[in-house]
């Protein structure tokens, strides 16, 4: 989906099946487990889990035969069956490099849940590695996909508000001690590589980079407001952004808000503004307003996760044997995860958040 307005994969015609695993059997397997179902090129050989019970939970829920349940990735590439074409990584943030460099030295292409990994260092060497390997890596930022991200996209591209002025965004959610103590991973540094920025706001801050450029400059401060005691990272964090070309935005991040608000985004232009507060309004001085209303998430995972996993899904796997880089790929999943360590290294001493 190089091009953001192009419409999503169909399927019509299936072609041949691509054996296909999913690794981690957590809370957003659901989505890419619920996406896979839906396609008729898919074939599930395996679900792959240190939990064997929670593996052979989902094996048994599968509608389309019953996968192979695994606990060890890499028995997927050293025993007599076929590998897979295609591994989804759904585990825990701290485990994403090791796995994805297992199944990149073997040729399977990899689609990765965000982040890219915990670390900075961790990223740079899997986007190294990525681009050593003939299989395909791409990063699981769908809410790219959304109908009013690729709005924003084509109106910025069309010129239609003018010059960019500057940008504003704000993610205000809610997260309990529960919540964590559910995935003690999530609240640390060692699990998680950080706490709302990197497990919550990364998708918003990838949307501004991506809609106003790389980040040339970043400034900011992390620390929390309201989870002192319960988790290491934090829950509260503010950022600065300088994008190529001189335009700054804004972002303010939360998990210390009563409920889960609705992802606010504004883009300020010369010639007018677009808002997007669940759905868009594009505000032309020139002209009429336009609403782009945004798809409704489906039953399958959490609401504030959106509904684009599964055309995300869809294009990864067509892109399969192609031999085309993936467009969400490691270089562009480093771009927020180097803004979110300019800011723990403002905010934190030195080897504190690593």
């Amino acid at each position: 989906m190089s091009d953001p307005g192009r419409s999503d994969p169909g399927r019509s015609d299936p072609g041949p099946s691509r054996r296909t695993a999913v690794v981690g059997c957590g809370d957003v397997s659901a989505v890419h487990l619920d996406a896979l179902a839906a396609m008729p090129d898919v074939e599930l050989t395996a679900v792959v889990d240190v939990d064997a019970r929670r593996a052979r939970a989902v094996a048994d829920a599968w509608p389309h035969g019953r996968p192979a349940v695994v606990t060890d990735l890499a028995r997927l590439f050293d025993g007599p069956d076929p590998a897979p074409d295609v591994v989804h990584i759904t585990t825990p943030h701290a485990d994403h490099v090791p796995l994805a460099l297992t199944a990149l030295a073997a040729g399977v292409d990899v689609l990765l849940e965000k982040p890219l990994a915990s670390t900075l260092a961790d990223g740079e060497r899997l986007a190294a590695a990525a681009d050593a390997s003939t299989a395909r890596l791409g990063i699981c930022f769908q809410n790219r996909y959304n109908a009013t991200s690729r709005a924003m996209r084509a109106v910025l591209d069309a010129g239609d508000l003018g010059e960019v002025i500057g940008a504003g965004a704000t993610v205000r959610w809610h997260r309990d001690a529960a919540y964590y103590a559910s995935r003690p991973w999530r609240g640390t540094w060692a699990g998680s590589g950080g706490g709302v920025l990197m497990n919550q706001a990364i998708h918003t801050l990838d949307l501004l980079l991506w809609l106003l450029g790389d980040a040339e400059e970043v400034t900011g401060s992390a620390g929390q407001r309201a989870l002192g005691g319960v988790i290491e990272v934090e829950d509260t964090a503010d950022l600065n952004l300088r994008h190529a070309g001189g335009v700054r935005s804004t972002l303010f991040a939360t998990n210390a808000a009563s409920l889960n608000h609705p992802v606010s985004l504004e883009v300020q232009g010369t010639r007018g503004r677009m808002v997007l507060n669940g759905d868009l309004t594009v505000l032309p001085d020139d002209g009429d307003p336009v609403t782009v209303t945004e798809t409704l998430p489906g039953d399958v995972g959490r609401s504030y996760w959106g509904a684009s996993h599964a055309a995300l899904i869809r294009d990864f796997h067509a892109g399969h044997g192609s031999g085309e880089p993936f467009w969400i790929d490691a270089a562009e999943a480093l771009k927020p995860l180097r803004a979110i360590t300019a800011v723990y290294a403002q905010t934190y001493p030195a080897g504190a958040w690593v």
